[in-house]
C-alpha cells in the first residue's frame, strides 16, 4: 500500500506500535520515504493527536490481528482490535476532519460458513471465529459512520491476497518457500492439511489497488475484492515445484491433524461490483502469483546461505 501512494506522489504516514523495530523491516523501496508515527490503536485520544496533526485526506486501515491459525487466539484482544478498535478510528475522524475519507481492510472470514458461492456483498454473513466476528462489528460501523454520520468510508472485504511478503505460517507461503528449499538442497519434505482445499487467491498488489480506487470515487460503498477463481491447494503445489523442476508429490505430505473441515460452499468472490464501478481487475493471475512468490524465496534463502 504505502509504495503504491508514494508512486503516486502521496506523503504517506505509517503509524505502528512499534516505530524502531518496524523501520528496521522496511524494504529499500520504503526506507527514508514514509513518517512512521507510534500509536496504541486502543488510545483514542492519540489518534485523534495524529490526525490533527498530520491532516491526512486518506487512512487506510489494514492493522488486525491476523487470520489463518491466529483467527481463534485472544478472543478478546481480536475483538478490541479487529473491531473495536476500527470504531475508534472513525470518531476520531469525526472529531477530526469529516472530509477524511477512510478505508477498512476487510475480510472474506465474514461469511465463515458461507450459504451461498460465490459470495458477493449481500452474501449473508455468518462468521466461524472471533476474527471474522470482529471484522464484521468493523463493517458495520464502517456503514453506520457512512450512513448516519456523514463519512465517507469503505470496507474492502478482501479475500485472500498473497505477496512474497506473506509470513511463513500461511500455507502459500510454506508451499513457495518449502519448494525453494527443497530446490536447494535445504529440506526434504513438506507436510501440510488438506491438499483439496480450495481458496479464492489474489495478488496483494492488485487488492490494494483497489482499495485506493474506492477512495477516488464519486461515492463511498463496500466492496469485495477477488479474482473469481477457485484453486486447491494441491495446485498452488503443483505449479510451485513445477517452477522449480520438481514434482510436488515427491514431497509434500498431508498432515491429518492439519486438516479443516470442508467448506459447504467454496470461499470464492465475486468482484463485479468493483469491476463495473470502479473499473478494477486484478493484473497478476493465479500461476503468475504463485512463480513469483517461489523466485522471491529462491533469492531469499540464495542470499542467507551466502
Amino acid at each position: 500500500m504505502a509504495e503504491m501512494l508514494l508512486e503516486r506522489g502521496y506523503r504517506v504516514i505509517g503509524v505502528t506500535r512499534h516505530a524502531d523495530r518496524i523501520e528496521r523491516q522496511f524494504p529499500y523501496t520504503l526506507a527514508g520515504h514514509l513518517v512512521v508515527e507510534e500509536w496504541d490503536f486502543l488510545d483514542q485520544a492519540r489518534i485523534v493527536d495524529i490526525l490533527a496533526y498530520h491532516r491526512p485526506d486518506e487512512v487506510y486501515n489494514l492493522a488486525a490481528y491476523s487470520s489463518g491459525s491466529g483467527m481463534y487466539d485472544n478472543p478478546a484482544n481480536i475483538g478490541e482490535v479487529n473491531g473495536l478498535a476500527v470504531t475508534r478510528l472513525l470518531e476520531a475522524i469525526q472529531q477530526t476532519d469529516k472530509s477524511i475519507r477512510f478505508c477498512q481492510a476487510s475480510s472474506r472470514e465474514i461469511f465463515g460458513e458461507a450459504t451461498e458461492s460465490p459470495q458477493m456483498e449481500n452474501t449473508p454473513t455468518n462468521p466461524r471465529s472471533p476474527y471474522g466476528a470482529a471484522k464484521l462489528y468493523a463493517d458495520a460501523m464502517v456503514r453506520i459512520y457512512r450512513q448516519h454520520y456523514g463519512l465517507f468510508a469503505c470496507s474492502a472485504i478482501l479475500f485472500n491476497h498473497e505477496s512474497p511478503r506473506r509470513r511463513l505460517e500461511f500455507v502459500t507461503r510454506k508451499i513457495t518457500h518449502a519448494a525453494a528449499s527443497i530446490k536447494l538442497g535445504l529440506s526434504k519434505e513438506l507436510y501440510l492439511g488438506c491438499l483439496d482445499a480450495q481458496r479464492d487467491w489474489g495478488f496483494a498488489g492488485d487488492y490494494v489497488r483497489a482499495m485506493w480506487m474506492m477512495l477516488q470515487h464519486t461515492q463511498s460503498d463496500d466492496y469485495i475484492v477477488a479474482t473469481g477463481e477457485i484453486h486447491t491447494v494441491r495446485e498452488f503445489c503443483e505449479i510451485a515445484f513445477r517452477h522449480v523442476e520438481l514434482d510436488y508429490r515427491d514431497y509434500v505430505r498431508e498432515d491429518e491433524s492439519a486438516i479443516r473441515p470442508v467448506e459447504p460452499f467454496p470461499l470464492v468472490g465475486c468482484a463485479d461490483k468493483a469491476k463495473n464501478i470502479l473499473g478494477w481487475l486484478p493484473q497478476i493471475g493465479f500461476e503468475q502469483l504463485v512463480k513469483v512468490m517461489v523466485d522471491a524465496d529462491l533469492m531469499l534463502l540464495e542470499t542467507t546461505r551466502k
